[in-house]
């Protein structure tokens, strides 16, 4: 009984998700540009499904949050490098709903909305380097970095040792998974034949 509920939540959920997908991108795009919607939600739907499923291959968690993945966010990076800043934040932030229904950690709801929507919408800053995609993961990835750091400044002070500074703790605790978690998508971003399915992708797209 609790495998049928489980399955049909996981259904609801994709469906409001790929909702959310289709509705915000025919919303922000001109009529001329309508005909490219179905191949867009389409990508953005797998890129999303691809993330979410690497994000359950972790090399290494934190106990306040926070886990080392095998390149769980480079499907969302290139996504925001083939279509842009604009549409790649509106992935990252709806992947960034469904990393909190999968794993909510909840302060406040402010921090919710910093930690899941904000910071995982900010690695759509990766379209902003139209010309390379290591350069977009470091924006994008130091993007994310900045709203966990605000949002452990402000909901997670009481976790910093006595007497260091909020802001240093937050930084370092962060750092100390998405710094190893940006490099190794880097590196990934560097491997030729990596690269060059990343190439056939764009010219198919």
């Amino acid at each position: 009984m609790n495998f049928f509920n489980g399955l049909n939540l996981k259904i609801i959920v994709w469906s409001i998700l790929a909702l959310l997908v289709a509705v915000s991108i025919i919303l922000n795009k001109s009529p001329k540009e309508k005909k490219f919607d179905t191949k867009k939600l389409t990508t953005a739907s797998l890129c999303i499904a691809l993330s979410f499923v690497l994000s359950y291959i972790r090399i290494f968690k934190l106990p306040q949050g926070g886990s080392i993945t095998l390149g769980s966010l480079i499907p969302i990076f290139i996504f925001a490098y083939i279509y842009g800043a604009k549409d790649g934040i509106l992935v990252g932030a709806v992947y960034g709903v469904l990393q909190f229904i999968q794993e909510p950690y909840i302060v406040h709801w402010a921090q919710v909305l910093i930690d899941y929507p904000l910071a995982f919408g900010a690695l759509g800053l990766a379209g902003l380097s139209k010309k390379s995609l290591p350069i977009g993961m470091v924006l994008g990835g130091f993007g994310r970095l900045f709203f966990h750091v605000i949002s452990g400044v402000i909901f997670f002070a009481s976790y910093a040792p006595e007497g260091q500074n909020v802001f240093v703790y937050s930084f370092i605790y962060n750092l100390t998974y998405l710094m190893p978690d940006l490099i190794l998508c880097v590196v990934i971003a560097f491997i030729p034949q990596f690269k060059k399915a990343v190439k056939t992708l764009e010219a198919r797209i």
